[in-house]
């Protein structure tokens, strides 16, 4: 075990990103884990903390399968590649995205309030979530912060499994791990602690 939980695993990620500190950066957690985790980051760095919100687009013959993301601020990030290769139609994607893009909104309001986004442009983003396990999710966060104008990208997590900084070379431009073990199967084996982050602790997390 490596974390006590999720503000442990924050704390310590922390110093891994002491060099940030005074520099114009933005804090973006991932709802909901990743947001516990990005607070005591952002207060040791004196950075904003903000949350990203972000929808994968699924292929419409297989949902696991993301051919994009969206995120807000009418942000979208497609693969041309994958939609041909899945054979999905124009009609077939924008379905999806209507649906994926209804629910981001819906999940906004429920974090961030009246609460406007915090404006990346020509700034750093330091993205954080709990841990990494097939990077899908933290690749769409890194696409969206850099189409809503951030400038460098660090991808920051506790725990990820070895070799995945490279999966994720074209979408952020630095990693930084606590740890990555030689053997991993889930996130969770890592924490002593990993109960479910509710909409109330990221709310209260983001209000502070």
């Amino acid at each position: 075990m490596n974390f006590a939980d999720r503000a442990d695993a924050g704390q310590r990620l922390a110093a891994a990103l002491e060099r940030f500190r005074g520099v114009d950066v933005v804090v973006l957690g991932l709802p909901r884990g990743g947001v516990p985790v990005a607070r005591p980051i952002a207060d040791a760095l004196g950075a904003p903390l903000d949350v990203i919100v972000v929808r994968k687009l699924g292929a419409p013959s297989h949902p696991e399968l993301a051919v994009g993301a969206v995120g807000e601020g009418g942000v979208r990030v497609i693969s041309e590649d994958i939609v041909r290769s899945v054979g999905a139609t124009p009609a077939d994607v924008a379905s999806v995205e209507a649906d994926e893009r209804a629910e981001l909104t819906r999940r906004a309001v429920r974090f961030r309030g009246d609460l406007q986004r915090v404006d990346l442009t020509g700034r750093i983003a330091i993205v954080v979530d709990d841990g990494i396990a097939t990077g899908a999710t933290a690749r769409a966060a890194c696409q969206v912060a850099r189409a809503q104008g951030a400038t460098r990208i660090v991808l920051a997590v506790p725990v990820a499994p070895r070799g995945i900084e490279h999966r994720l070379a074209e979408v952020a431009d630095e990693f930084v791990f606590v740890h990555q073990p030689r053997s991993f199967s889930a996130v969770g084996q890592f924490y002593a602690d990993f109960d479910q982050t509710t909409d109330v602790q990221v709310v209260a997390a983001l209000s502070r």
